[in-house]
Formats: structure tokens, C-alpha cells, sequence
């Protein structure tokens, strides 16, 4: 019976090692030596939010992304040279989107000790980010997002699976989002280019962003 319990605890065991060895996190940092032309060394994308934050994203989602943007079913001009098959295999997918996935920005500037010389201290600075308050009704945004969002980006944001995180990202990059997504340019979900958002009135999504700059930074 004894041996009977152990063979699953065996079979998880050997598909975490091998999940573990299929990625190459030193793989994945020299991609992003290419990434961070753009999105910066550490992810975090353009200040202006012309390039997204990449960096803690949900790894199934920048991998379906990574594949989106090679095969054209997103198209971004940008993104297609780099992506392209001969360019990013889908070994090189797996390994930039662990590597990304795995970076933690901070929502709070950093304590300093008092021994830390310069560099040191702004290599810690550059890995803090902080989205600035965007303005909108935040009581109406959370309840708009908890029962419209959360079920696929979380109760938090920090999205799940193949749905992306969005809170930390940029407000200006995720209403160019909207925005494709009610043109029909991007599908918003499985059931085509008609998703939930084309359901919600204006001043509702602007809520939503507001609401979800609110709840960056973690309750003590």
C-alpha cells in the first residue's frame, strides 16, 4: 500500500525536473539582452508606456504572446523581426518568458544601509516602479473589475495563467490595449473579437484603470 501512495509523490517529482531543466534562465537573460532595447534591462518597458512592462508577467502569456506576435495573429511590426522562427524558437520562447516572468519590481523605493556605494544604489532604484494615480471613480472601478475581470485577471490583478497581470502596467499601454480590443484589431477573448469590454461604457474602463493603479503597491 506504502509503495502504492509514493508513485505519484515520484511522478510529480521527475515532471518538476524536468519542467526545471527544460528552462535555460541563462538563456533567457542573454534574449534579453535583445528585449531590453525597448522594454529595458529589467523589464520594466518604456517610461511613457510605449513599450509594456514585461517584467513578473504571466509566463503562459508572454509564451502565447511571443507565438501571436511570430505567426502575425498579433501584429506588431516591431515585434515580428525578432520573433520570427529564426530568429526566437520556441525553445528560446520558453526560456525568455521564464526569465521575465521571474523578475520582481518593487512598488517602494529602497532602504539604504548606509554601506552601499553608488552603482549599487541605482541598480536597487532602477527596479522600483511605481504607476502614477490615474483619476476615475475608484469605488465604481473595483466594483466594475471585480465582477467583470477577476475571474481571469485575479482579485488582485496579478492575472493567471494564459491572462496577463495588469496591475503594475502601464495606464497608457493598457487603453491602447482597450482601444484595439473595441476596434476589433485584438480579440479580447475566446468568443472573438466582441468580449466584455465592449460592453462598458467609457468613463467605466477609465475607472477600471484607476482603480487598478490603486492597488499596485501590496497591503502591509
Amino acid at each position: 500500500m506504502l509503495k502504492v501512495l509514493r508513485l505519484p509523490l515520484v511522478i510529480a517529482a521527475v515532471a518538476l525536473s524536468y519542467s526545471a531543466a527544460a528552462v535555460d534562465l541563462e538563456k533567457g537573460k542573454e534574449i534579453n539582452g535583445t528585449c531590453a532595447a525597448c522594454h529595458s534591462d529589467n523589464g520594466q518597458g518604456g517610461k511613457k508606456g510605449e513599450y509594456p512592462r514585461i517584467a513578473g508577467q504571466q509566463v503562459k502569456y508572454i509564451e502565447s504572446q511571443l507565438r501571436n506576435f511570430r505567426s502575425r495573429t498579433r501584429v506588431n511590426i516591431p515585434m515580428f523581426p525578432y520573433t520570427q522562427e529564426r530568429e526566437l524558437s520556441d525553445e528560446d520562447i520558453k526560456d525568455i518568458s521564464a526569465y521575465l516572468s521571474g523578475i520582481v519590481l518593487d512598488t517602494k523605493m529602497p532602504t539604504y544601509v548606509g554601506t552601499e556605494d553608488a552603482l549599487t544604489k541605482l541598480l536597487m532604484a532602477e527596479k522600483v516602479m511605481i504607476i502614477p494615480r490615474a483619476e476615475g471613480d475608484l469605488a465604481n472601478g473595483e466594483k466594475l473589475y471585480q465582477k467583470q475581470c477577476a475571474a481571469c485577471h485575479g482579485k488582485t490583478g496579478k492575472g493567471r495563467g494564459m491572462f496577463p497581470m495588469l496591475v503594475g502596467q502601464y495606464t497608457n499601454y493598457l487603453q491602447r490595449q482597450v482601444d484595439l480590443y473595441l476596434k476589433g484589431d485584438r480579440p479580447h477573448d475566446e468568443e472573438g473579437t466582441v468580449g466584455l469590454l465592449n460592453a462598458l461604457k467609457p468613463q467605466d474602463i477609465q475607472d477600471i484603470l484607476a482603480y487598478l493603479t490603486s492597488i499596485q503597491e501590496p497591503k502591509e
